[in-house]
């Protein structure tokens, strides 16, 4: 079997974002993993317009060039590790219009949620994890959630308690195996 290929997508656009270290702390940490390969994907790299194919996505019958570029570049991943912050309760507008860009290129494959925010972005996450039921992601139990008040200093410095260590080694273990489920069913 080929290697796992798992995207750390950065679900935040905005300027001065706090997700980038975050998201880098992620694939620092899956840089030691022998199980797969991760990539950062950082959707303020990837402008996609509000969505604007005529077609439903589950469809599959992509009119634009950015939606092939982007269902692609979705499409070469066995999973995603989605790093997203709290905004209103819920995930960023930009993440949430990445996924629905999208369907069948995320169908059967394994996801895990990072999240951060004043209460962890736990409602954030929670958020997520129903978006990624609708596009058939199977989501693992085992998240990341960093306070803005213990994990950044001065609201804005990432310098994560220790303790995320030994929960990035179990979210990395789970969300690899459950890539390796899918990837199988998939085939």
């Amino acid at each position: 079997m080929s290697t796992l290929r798992i995207a750390v997508i950065l679900g935040s656009t905005r300027p001065g974002r706090n997700g980038k270290a975050v998201a880098d702390w992620i694939v620092d940490r899956a840089a030691a993993r022998t199980g797969a390969e991760y990539e950062l994907v950082d959707l303020a790299d990837w402008p996609l317009p509000f969505m604007d194919e005529p077609l439903p996505p589950s469809m599959g019958q992509y009119r634009h060039e950015h939606t092939r570029a982007w269902a692609a570049k979705v499409a070469g991943f066995d999973g995603y590790v989605f790093v997203t912050p709290e905004y209103n309760h819920s995930i960023p507008g930009a993440l949430k219009n990445a996924i629905d860009f999208a369907y069948a290129e995320w169908n059967n494959k394994a996801a895990a949620i990072v999240s951060y925010g004043t209460v962890g972005g736990i409602r954030a996450a929670e958020h997520l994890r129903a978006v990624a039921s609708a596009v058939q992601l199977a989501h693992i139990n085992q998240q990341l959630a960093f306070s803005l008040f213990t994990d950044f200093e001065d609201l804005t410095r990432f310098e994560p308690a220790p303790h995320h260590d030994a929960a990035a080694t179990k979210l990395f273990d789970g969300l690899e195996a459950w890539s390796t489920a899918m990837k199988a069913l998939r085939d």
